[in-house]
């Protein structure tokens, strides 16, 4: 999609978009007295609705709302309202759209936008019929500013990437295929530096959790490490040289790690046919946090970065890790497998307590699809989200989450639920053997390996890939988490001031 930014004449030859609020006076409505006595007894009955008026050869599509709604609610309104908007654009093939309105804000604007733009993507890669896509995006520049909008699109650009990559099936991105790609991104991207560790490597790591999941795999595993430094000084616009490997105090480090299980069978515990389906999201975690990064380094945002990025599929072939396996992970704690299809948190607790020891971080933040629990819990309306020693930074995402409506319900860390995990065999046994507190027991194993480190888990499993549409997005990857992590990175600036 092509945004232009435009100062609209008043009498528009376009099919327009016009965004009607509370605040609108009458009078500047494009509307005859018929349409609008229609539109005042619609809005009497319900503020949210959709009307189409024919100005041949063009359309004005008038998207009524509720601004007196609290802000967060109107908002999320708007982006979902656009959804409505995209599909009644692809009835009347409208390829080109100017938006526009009259006494609203521009973070209504901003709303509407990013809700095109999010239900605007779909999965085409694979199909032979092109799709219905808006080809051009004309702004009414009163309601957004240049710097606002380029600042959204590399957002928006890095969420249409982790959703492209979430979507690939497995044949087309396997561990080795996906860090080869992160590879490349980081080249080409000043203040970031990529470290790809292949399967000898990750073993004089002995990182037991990654090399376990791994050897039911024909594929190698792959344990990836991205640095972004935007704490370094930027001269004349560019990243001051060796930036990226300066020496930092690790105090302002924030480690992001993501699950990376590029297709999850569940193992020997091979998981019935219908619950395969969609497996391929299983690396939705590595693909937020790589993008978040990358959104980051995009905008210049001033934080220290690491994503951590375990990878590999789940396989019940060759000499595939079984229950009662007892694996000895990198901090050196022993697990006792009860379950070969919780493999996720024993690739993430390689990585969180790698970050542990050499980053020393103020923070980490794990995203995973981790839990069916968490769906059956919360349905697939947020995160279910827990911290360990991070009360503070959890509350600020929480506050985040509610402004872009990406929400996090916190589930308890309480002692209680140690019981869950503990082994006869082992230091830890890697599920409960009750039906009980699935997604706190999971979370409770992944704080184990952060030890004293601020820690936040987030368990992503039911918004992380939809199997109808939702909210502003399609059928498929969403890359939600994303839009909620971007916004607490550029709220960590304002923490330090």
């Amino acid at each position: 999609m092509t945004y232009n930014l435009e100062t609209l004449p008043k009498e528009l030859e376009a099919n327009v978009l016009f965004l009607y609020g509370d605040e609108v006076s009458d009078r500047s409505l494009p509307l005859s007295r018929r349409e609008l006595v229609l539109v005042k007894e619609r809005r009497a009955d319900k503020r949210d609705f959709l009307l189409v008026f024919d100005r041949l050869p063009y359309r004005l599509y008038l998207l009524s709302f509720d601004s007196e709604k609290p802000t967060s609610e109107s908002q999320e309104g708007l982006r979902r309202s656009a959804m409505k908007v995209l599909k009644r654009l692809e009835e009347d093939k409208v390829a080109d759209l100017t938006v526009t309105g009259e006494g609203i804000l521009e973070d209504e604007m901003a709303a509407v936008v990013e809700g095109l733009t999010l239900a605007d993507y779909s999965f085409d890669r694979y199909r032979s019929k092109e799709c219905y896509h808006l080809a051009t995006l004309t702004i009414d520049d009163r309601f957004m500013k240049p710097a606002a909008l380029e600042a959204s699109k590399r957002l928006w650009n890095r969420i249409f990437w982790c959703r492209e990559w979430v979507n690939l099936p497995v044949q087309d991105l396997n561990a080795a295929a996906f860090a080869d790609e992160l590879q490349s991104i980081a080249a080409d991207l000043e203040g970031v530096k990529c470290t790809v560790m292949d399967k000898k490597q990750i073993e004089s790591l002995r990182m037991g959790g990654l090399l376990g999941v791994n050897r039911g795999s024909v594929d190698d595993p792959r344990f990836v490490v991205l640095e972004y430094n935007g704490v370094a000084k930027w001269q004349s616009g560019k990243v001051a040289k060796n930036s990226a490997t300066q020496s930092l105090n690790h105090s302002d480090t924030i480690c992001l790690v993501g699950k990376g299980i590029m297709y999850d069978t569940g193992g020997l515990n091979i998981k019935p046919g219908d619950y395969m389906q969609e497996m391929k999201s299983d690396m939705a975690g590595a693909a937020t946090m790589a993008s978040v990064l990358f959104a980051a380094a995009d905008n210049r945002l001033p934080v220290h970065l690491v994503a951590l990025l375990p990878m590999t599929d789940n396989r019940p072939g060759f000499n595939a890790y079984a229950a009662d396996d007892i694996l000895t992970m990198y901090d050196g704690t022993t697990v006792e497998v009860i379950n070969t299809d919780a493999e996720g948190r024993l690739i993430l607790a390689d990585a969180i307590a790698y970050a542990a020891k050499n980053y020393n971080p103020r923070l980490i933040i794990d995203a995973a699809t981790l839990t069916g629990a968490a769906v059956r819990a919360i349905s697939t309306f947020g995160i279910a989200a827990m911290q360990q020693h991070a009360a503070d930074p959890f509350n600020l995402l929480k506050i985040v989450g509610e402004q872009v409506y990406e929400r996090l319900v916190e589930f308890p860390m309480w002692s209680e639920y140690d019981e869950f995990i503990k082994s006869d065999v082992a230091d830890l046994r890697n599920s409960s053997t009750t039906p009980q507190a699935g997604t706190i027991t999971a979370g409770k194993f992944l704080a184990h390996f952060a030890g004293e480190v601020p820690y936040i888990h987030l368990d992503i499993a039911g918004v992380a890939y939809f199997t109808k549409p939702q909210h502003c997005y399609r059928m498929g990857a969403s890359a939600y988490g994303m839009r909620l992590l971007y916004a607490f990175l550029q709220m960590q600036d304002m923490i330090k001031k």
